[in-house]
Formats: structure tokens, sequence, C-alpha cells
């Protein structure tokens, strides 16, 4: 009985460095990393894939910039979630609030709530020029929303060719073609492949440097382990463009890409430690790309997690 309780702990003590695998063993390991250029720091704005805000980064090559522009903001709300009135029209709540709050200080004060308009004719006036007043902001509102709405820009994978997408204010427009996200589809399920055959050099053609060197460690932890991560069967489900901007002669794109995959560890010997091989994973994260103007190809410059 000895004996075996000691086998057994020797085996326990072998499998403990594989047990601690992460379940989040994709490219990235489930982390945020890689670096945005100027905007490494700063939360990518949201979409209908991933329509919460991005984790800061993690790990990244860039400098940190300080203060983190938006990811100190508590008041972040999902997309999608209307504003409060007060919020949608600060303007006619502020009016509104006013004439409440000299009525209530004309109470207050012993006048009554009517006591300075001079009598119930005098009122009914009054209410008419309030209501006028009223409509006319509603109607320049509108007209203002209209124009944000007539300007604003589509972001879905696969957009019209020549479509033109602006990056934020100061920033010169860039324009994606379809042409642009079929390579950013197809660099998504490259990137996986290759991380499952452990092919450095193929990796090394579709990553910056600093991304390489972060999976070149994950790789190498796992081996240290006796470990191997494989991920299978990755099926794009969908994904939009979050911003894209330029910095000199470099272009940055950051998408929102959901997708679904098989994501297994392994030991040496084939046996399934992490994961499982019948239950998919459905993941969405935000990739950024760069490229050199006119003579480089698109490449992964960082990866965010959601939420």
């Amino acid at each position: 009985m000895s004996r075996r309780l000691f086998r057994a702990s020797l085996l326990l003590l072998a499998l403990a460095p594989l047990m601690a695998a992460p379940a989040d063993a994709r490219p990235g390991g489930g982390r945020s990393m890689g670096s945005r250029g100027s905007r490494t720091y700063s939360p990518p704005p949201m979409t209908q894939t991933a329509p919460y805000q991005a984790r800061p980064m993690e790990r990244s090559y860039a400098p940190p910039s300080s203060p983190s522009p938006g990811y100190s903001n508590p008041m972040q709300r999902p997309m999608g979630q209307p504003y409060g009135f007060a919020q949608r029209r600060p303007f006619m709540t502020g009016f509104v609030g006013g004439l409440l709050g000299a009525g209530l200080f004309g109470m207050l004060s012993g006048h009554g709530f009517l006591g300075g308009v001079g009598g119930f004719v005098s009122f009914i006036g009054l209410l008419f020029q309030i209501a006028l007043i009223g409509f006319i902001i509603v109607m320049v509102l509108r007209w203002l929303g209209n124009r944000r709405s007539g300007n604003g820009q589509s972001s879905g994978i696969g957009a019209r060719p020549g479509q033109a997408f602006s990056s934020n204010a100061g920033a010169p427009s860039v324009t994606l073609s379809n042409a642009d996200y079929q390579t950013f589809q197809q660099l998504l399920l490259d990137i996986q492949a290759a991380w499952s055959a452990q092919n450095m050099r193929a990796l090394a053609s579709m990553a910056t440097p600093e991304m390489v060197s972060y999976f070149n460690e994950q790789l190498a932890d796992y081996a240290s382990r006796g470990a191997r991560n494989i991920v299978s069967d990755v099926q794009f489900i969908s994904g939009d463009l979050s911003e894209a901007w330029r910095e000199g002669n470099l272009t940055y794109a950051t998408v929102a890409m959901k997708y679904s995959l098989y994501d297994v560890t392994t030991d040496q010997f084939g046996n399934v430690i992490d994961g499982s091989k019948t239950e998919r994973q459905v993941v969405t994260e935000l990739w950024t790309f760069v490229r050199a103007d006119g003579r480089g190809n698109w490449v992964l410059s960082a990866i965010q997690q959601v939420g």
C-alpha cells in the first residue's frame, strides 16, 4: 500500500505542471498584449461584435501613457444601452429644471408658484411660449442627430469596396476594402493553424516581432511542461471594424472578431489535460493589424480581450 501511495504521489508531482496549464490556451492565452501605436493604452471603440470595452494591455513594448484615457471611466456603458433623457437632452433638462426651480423658489419665498406671472391669461401665454421654444429646441436637436447619423460609418467586415472609415478627429481617413477584411479573416485562421503546428517561421511572417516573441514564449512554456496546445476547426462567425487610422507610413486597423474553435491541451502522449475535443469555445477578441503603406502586408500587432 505504501509503495502504491508513493508511486501515486510521484505521478501527481509529475502531472502538476501540466495541470497548471491555462484554460485559455489559444494564441495570446486569453490576455491583452501587443501594441497599437499611439493608441496602445486607449480603449478601442466598441462595436456590435464587441459591445463591451476591451481590457487594457497587460503586455506591450510600447511605453505606457499616463493616464490611460477611457479605461478609468467607471460610467462606461455597454454599446446599445440607451442613455437616459437627462443625458440625451441636457439642455432641455436644464431648461425645465430651471423653470421648476424658479417656481419652487417663488413658493418658498411667499410669492406663490405663479406669483410673478401676472394672472391666468399671462400664464397661458407663458406656457405657449415655453411650448414654442421647446418645439424649436427639439427640432434643432433632431436635425443635429440626423446629421451625425448620416455621417456615421458602417463597420461590418465585408463592407463595400472603397468605403471610407474615419478615425479620430485630426487623423486622416483610412479606406479599407473587402480584400482587407478578407485578409484579416484569413490571418485569424492561418495564425491559429501555425500556432497549432508550432510553426514559428509562419507566425513570423504574419505577426510583428513583438507578437512573435509572446507566441514563442507561450509555446516554450508549454514545451517545458511537456504539453502542447492544439486549436482546431476554427470557424469565423462575425466581425466589424472598431477603428482604422494612420501614423506616419503605418496604417493600423483594429477589428472585432467572433469565432469558435476546439481548444485542447495535451501531454506528450496525446492525453487531454485541459480543454475538450467535443465542446466548442466561442471567443470574441479585438485584433489589431498594421502594414507599411505601399510596400507591406497586413500583420498582427495586438490581441485584446473584451469585457
